[in-house]
Formats: structure tokens, sequence, C-alpha cells
């Protein structure tokens, strides 16, 4: 058996609400945003900046309909109103469907980007 790390979840073009240098550490999302592409609390995630250079890992934890908030150390590479987009992995042994969402400036989902997605 051989595992890949293969993309399950991406939302793409999130704004960031907020910066917090105080906080201990991770980012906090909306609660719908994490159920959408299946996050969980804790879970490891990528945030890459889309115009700009910095890129981290962290882990997320659900919170406010529409946050997007980096913390700690996260904070001193991005600012509110940045763009973002957070993604996923998980180790497999067999083909995934990864689950991609394309957000507006209150990180609303506009638009289902996933493999074999209805668009309606």
């Amino acid at each position: 058996m051989r595992l890949s790390q293969l993309l399950k979840a991406k939302l793409h073009h999130a704004r960031v609400t907020y910066a917090n240098p105080d906080y201990v550490g991770s980012i906090e999302l909306g609660r719908e945003l994490m159920e959408a592409v299946g996050l969980e609390d804790g879970e490891l995630v990528h945030v890459w900046a889309v115009d700009h250079g910095a890129r981290i890992q962290t882990y997320v934890f659900a919170g406010p309909e529409g946050t997007v908030g980096l913390n700690g150390g996260a904070a001193h590479h991005f600012q509110a109103g940045d763009r973002v987009v957070i993604a996923a992995f998980d180790l497999a042994d067999e083909p995934i469907v990864p689950k991609l969402k394309l957000l507006d400036e209150q990180n609303r989902i506009v638009r289902d980007l996933s493999p074999f997605s209805v668009v309606g």
C-alpha cells in the first residue's frame, strides 16, 4: 500500500478579518466554512497569501461566521484584508475528491470549485 498526501480541502480567496499577534497561535475560521470543506478543530492547514509571498502552516479552530483570523506568529505575516488560500491535505491510498470553495470579500461561499460539483 502506497500512501500519498492529497488535497482534501481548499478555501480560495478568503479575506483575513483580523491578525492578533498576542494570541497563542493558529487560524480561526467561521464554522460554516470549516463544515463546507470538512475541516476539524485542531487540523493542520496551510495558509498562502494571494497578493504577497507569505506561506505558513498552523492549526485551525472554529469561530463566528465569516471569520478568518490569524493569531500568534502567523499574525506577523498577514493583515486584515489580505486575500489567502487555506488548504488541507490527507494521506490516502486511493484518489479522493477535494472540496474546493471560492469565497467573496465577506468570506461567503460564492462558487463550488470541487471536481464533479454541480454549478447552479
